[in-house]
């Protein structure tokens, strides 16, 4: 019989070395008697042990902690590498959209790539929409005709003359598609009932022309110059849906636009809702009046610039703007500059929208001067009242030279060396 076996069979205790309750089950053992085990010493922590039991036990807690460690170990291996893989996939989508964010601003600018990260990130905005319906009268008729022909709706919704750009008979309204960058859908807008508007309600119209979300709940690409038309008054916008349910239906059907995913997430951000009236500006004051039609007319979408900070510099011009076919014009300087139309009057100004000349020089086919000559005297004076308003910008863009790098804009256009 060993040591550890005899002293649990004689467990003969004294006052001196009785064990707690509360101690380790090895310890019980440790607090026999030495007299009945020659073999039982007292370590330093005051404990009495058997030798044997000490080392057997020394021995299996060695093993016991070496196999806990290795366990260890690998469970932080495993651990390690779990970790690593769920960094890996958290890390690549956040470097594809940081990716995506770059291309979008180096090709299209900060205005797009700000509409990528909202939509990516917030989605669309899109209110619901209500049941109201605007009354026919003979005054929305046609104040809804003149707001279409002056803000060219018609020029992307038909398909039009290659040299004029006007609607070409039969197809007013009736949308087309077209080539650009990619391929872009301009639907039927006509009051017909399969292939156009015609079970559009007048909100799905309205919501639409303002705020940039289809009928169908789609983001509309911005293209469509919903951001200006924003401004359009509660009153306005009535006259258009008016006017448009009693032009000709056409029955011309179309595809629904496609967009790349990317592209799809530039278009979510764009739509904003409107949660409040618009009201009609004050006609009375001709700056307001010219800024709510140019607007309309979307003039600074083609004479708007920007330095090569990528700060806007309002009608200062020279961004290319597609003529016809491949050729490209340079957008004019329209600010108060002598480098712009400085030389301006009144009577230029609405000599020049009305006849698509300056003096013998023709305008650019890409200016449409031919819808802004609908125009009445009285809104283009208002126009040329909110033009002069602008901060003069010196930048000389000029068609008749060829293009050249220009340190202003950072575009290549006629007489861009000489900024």
């Amino acid at each position: 019989m060993n040591g550890c076996e005899e002293a649990t069979r004689r467990p003969h205790f004294s006052h001196t070395n009785r064990i707690s309750p509360t101690a380790a089950p090895w310890s019980a053992i440790a607090g026999l008697q030495r007299a009945s085990n020659p073999s039982v010493r007292r370590p330093r922590h005051g404990i009495l042990v058997p030798t044997a039991c000490l080392l057997t036990w020394r021995q299996d807690s060695v093993i016991s902690n070496t196999v806990r460690l290795r366990t260890m170990l690998r469970q932080l291996s495993m651990s390690r590498r779990w970790k690593l893989a769920i960094a890996v996939v958290l890390l690549v989508p956040v470097l594809v959209f940081a990716a995506g964010t770059a291309v979008i601003y180096h090709l299209l600018g900060r205005q797009y790539a700000s509409s990528f990260v909202r939509g990516a990130l917030l989605g669309m905005q899109a209110r619901p929409l209500t049941d109201r319906k605007f009354e026919a009268t003979p005054a929305r008729i046609e104040r809804g005709a003149y707001l279409v022909s002056v803000a060219r709706c018609f020029g992307c919704h038909s398909e039009t003359d290659r040299e004029t750009d006007l609607p070409l008979p039969g197809t007013v309204g009736a949308g087309t598609t077209r080539e650009l960058a990619m391929r872009i859908v301009y639907p039927n807008i006509t009051p017909d009932a399969e292939a156009g508007a015609g079970t559009w309600t007048d909100d799905m119209l309205a919501r639409a022309i303002r705020e940039g979300v289809g009928h169908d709940g789609r983001p509309l690409v911005p293209i469509m110059p919903y951001e200006k038309f924003r401004y359009i008054s509660d009153e306005d916008v009535a006259s258009i849906v008016v006017y448009l349910r009693s032009i000709s239906p056409v029955r011309n059907a179309l595809p629904n636009m496609t967009l790349p995913l990317p592209f799809k997430l530039v278009a979510k951000g764009f739509p904003r809702s409107l949660r409040s009236p618009v009201p009609s500006p004050d006609w009375s004051d001709p700056v307001k009046r010219g800024e709510y039609l140019a607007h309309i007319a979307n003039c600074d979408n083609c004479h708007d610039a920007t330095d090569r900070g990528g700060r806007r510099l309002p009608y200062a011009g020279g961004q290319m703007i597609s003529d016809k076919g491949n050729k490209k014009a340079a957008a004019a300087n329209i600010t108060p500059d002598p480098s712009g139309i400085s030389y301006y009057d009144e009577a230029l100004f609405t000599q020049v929208m009305r006849t698509g000349h300056v003096g013998a020089r023709e305008l650019a086919a890409a200016m449409p001067w031919r819808y802004f000559r609908n125009f009445t005297d009285d809104d283009l004076k208002s126009i040329f009242a909110y033009l002069k308003t602008f901060k003069p910008i010196k930048h000389r863009v000029d068609n008749t030279e060829p293009p050249t790098y220009c340190r202003v804009c950072g575009e290549r256009h006629g007489g861009g060396e000489l900024n």
